[in-house]
């Protein structure tokens, strides 16, 4: 189980401009819109981090993770590479079961792994920084069905996941493509990789997710990014891979093939705990903040011992369940606390940080799906999550990427863009000169500094209706769903793919036809 499956197991919106001095006249408004049309690559959080916690009580479940690490232990299941290498590093191994001293994970992850880093993607314009102040958002992830208002809940296809990663790329606050958007079964399971990869390469410059579902189809990965980005990776980082635990406490050896391939060719990996509250780890969130660092510390820690300065991503996927029927909810208060405690853990640890995404078990674009998003994404933004995997489209637990709530996730993204970046206390910001020049008593819809400003003063979205009740009625009455439904249409007509050098699609090509040619179908 992956925490894709929680159920089973063009740039043309912009944040308002900021900085600098507004001057009124047309020149200055036409600066403006020029300035307002292009979107950063990631966003750069002024808000400061929210924090739940204080130092006595982080400390408290950092002790608590140390004695499950030292006591209780970690299995490294059918992997004889990690029990060798905890071997070396002086952790206890019996069977499969290792158990640390007393800080040897953290110190391992604090002395080796990076603070930050760079994930390059093709087009150089769209690097992402993954740490720090840095927010990116990435779409749904492995969902096996796809929704639309038109053709309903169906088995995704190759073709949906195409359409889903050219939204992606249209979409200007997504800044990363993703990895499986959603499960494309009409390819065999153990060649559909190859054709993802090679969609996020061919029909987005953004940086993209590599496969986990194999060693080998982590390192057929590697290779087509190798092709992509013109030969040798050397120490460039331009794959970020999900790598989920077995929780409670155990890793499998598909992960810890995967994670072994990618942290030896210097790819990134977000080591994620997968825990649904009350089945994967006690109910309570201290309980399971401390579980969920302990095999967080397990697993990052490995990777500095494949490759010392491997760059990794602290992740959690928590969320909490049904305690009546056992079914998993989202959106719930205990599962943001758990963001922002997880995420003041992963920053004392110095690592980036994973969480969050706009979270429903809803099986519809609806209230639900609306209410329980917000939930999940407003503590997603005040925590300092630096990756944000499932920000947009997901759907009914995960199992199915919804192409109109990917388009109104994506309209909030927008929102978070503006919110994240605080308070504007530049001169502009301060607005002094508007009081300084406007008569007294007198409204300030013609002063200067708000003719300057007035169209980048304010987020506005795309698909809300503002309008009045008779005029939404002459326009067809049409629901937030259905407006997002006409733009991703609108959207893929639009769609124009970015620039691919013709030599380097036709060895993309040939490599992933060598290596079908060379297994056979797999249905399962």
């Amino acid at each position: 189980m992956t925490d894709s499956t929680a159920t089973n197991a063009s740039d043309s919106t912009a944040a308002p401009a900021r900085g600098g001095r507004s001057g009124g006249g047309r020149a200055a408004r036409q600066a403006k819109r020029s300035a307002a049309s292009v979107v950063a690559p990631y966003l750069t959080r002024s808000l400061p981090p929210v924090e739940v916690l204080d130092e006595a009580g982080l400390a408290q479940i950092e002790e608590n993770a140390e004695t499950i690490l030292s006591e209780i232990g970690i299995a490294f299941q059918e992997f004889p590479e990690a029990l060798e290498l905890w071997r070396q590093a002086g952790a206890q191994v019996d069977g499969e079961l290792v158990k640390f001293p007393r800080g040897l994970c953290r110190e391992i992850v604090q002395q080796n792994a990076p603070a930050s880093f760079i994930q390059e993607a093709r087009n150089p314009a769209r690097n992402v920084q993954i740490g720090g102040n840095s927010t990116v958002f990435a779409p749904n992830y492995g969902s096996p069905f796809v929704t639309d208002l038109d053709r309903g809940r169906r088995y995704a296809t190759i073709a949906d996941f195409q359409n889903a990663v050219k939204l992606v790329y249209s979409i200007p606050h997504l800044h990363h493509s993703g990895g499986t958007v959603c499960e494309p079964t009409d390819v065999p399971v153990n060649k559909r990789h190859l054709d993802m990869v090679y969609s996020h390469l061919k029909y987005s410059d953004k940086p993209l997710m590599g496969s986990v579902t194999a060693a080998e189809r982590a390192a057929d990965s590697v290779e087509l990014c190798r092709i992509a980005f013109g030969g040798d990776l050397g120490d460039r980082t331009v794959l970020t891979s999900l790598i989920n635990a077995s929780s409670p406490l155990r890793w499998d050896a598909t992960m810890l093939g995967a994670a072994t391939v990618y942290a030896k060719a210097n790819q990134a990996t977000v080591i994620s705990p997968f825990i649904l509250a009350g089945a994967m780890s006690p109910v309570t969130v201290a309980g399971m903040a401390a579980q969920a660092l302990a095999e967080a510390l397990s697993g990052m820690a490995y990777c500095q011992l494949v490759r010392p300065g491997a760059p990794v991503i602290f992740g959690t996927f928590a969320s909490s369940m049904s305690m009546a029927t056992g079914a998993p909810t989202f959106g719930t208060p205990e599962a943001g606390l758990a963001i922002f405690v997880m995420a003041a853990l992963a920053r004392r640890v110095g690592v980036p940080f994973r969480s969050g995404g706009q979270f429903t078990a809803s099986k519809h674009p609806d209230a639900q799906a609306a209410y329980e998003s917000a939930h999940t994404l407003l503590p997603t933004v005040q925590a300092g999550v630096n990756f944000v995997l499932h920000a947009a489209g997901w759907l009914e637990g995960g199992l199915a990427l919804s192409f109109e709530k990917l388009i109104m996730d994506g309209d909030q993204l927008g929102a978070m863009t503006v919110y994240g970046k605080g308070v504007d206390l530049t001169e502009n910001g301060q607005a002094m000169s508007a009081f300084r020049s406007n008569e007294h008593g007198q409204h300030f819809l013609g002063n200067e500094h708000t003719l300057g400003n007035f169209e980048t003063a304010f987020w506005r979205s795309d698909l809300n209706d503002n309008n009045s009740f008779e005029q939404w009625s002459d326009e067809g009455a049409k629901t937030h769903d259905q407006r997002a439904n006409e733009r991703w249409k609108q959207m893929l007509s639009d769609y124009t793919a970015p620039d691919l050098d013709d030599a380097i699609d036709a060895r993309m090509l040939s490599f992933i036809e060598t290596r079908k040619s060379a297994m056979r179908d797999e249905i399962g």
